[in-house]
């Protein structure tokens, strides 16, 4: 629910993130809980190998971590918008970046002379 008077960019931001907290979650408490459950408390004979991993890291790790890899692409590609930020304030171009030096020339040049010169102790 958006309150009112919010930005549309604050509500879009507030509901990417809720929808990665979510994603998140889930994918720590299966993770946890299926290697709590599967990695402890066995018999070597138990262990089976599944791609080169023993079978509760494969299924509680590595299948978790790809899985929130292909929900991550698609959210990013198929739900996430990039939205308009607004009108660039006066003097601003649009979105570029200041060019290089530019904060260097706004400033005025510093006096070396005096770091250069001897100490008088006479």
């Amino acid at each position: 629910m958006a309150r009112p008077n919010e930005d549309p960019l604050v509500t879009s931001a507030r509901r990417e993130a809720l929808f990665a907290l979510v994603v998140w979650g889930a994918a720590t408490i299966y993770s946890v809980g299926y290697c709590a459950l599967n990695g402890y408390n066995r018999s070597a004979e138990s262990l089976t190998f599944v791609l080169w991993f023993p079978d509760w890291i494969f299924w509680g790790v590595i299948v978790p971590w790809f899985s929130c890899l292909a929900v991550s692409f698609c959210f990013a590609m198929f739900y996430m918008r990039d939205d308009d930020l607004g009108v660039a304030a006066e003097g601003d171009s649009a979105g570029e970046p200041p060019p290089i030096g530019a904060e260097e020339s706004a400033s005025p040049p510093r006096d070396d002379s005096r770091s250069t010169q001897e100490p008088d102790h006479g």
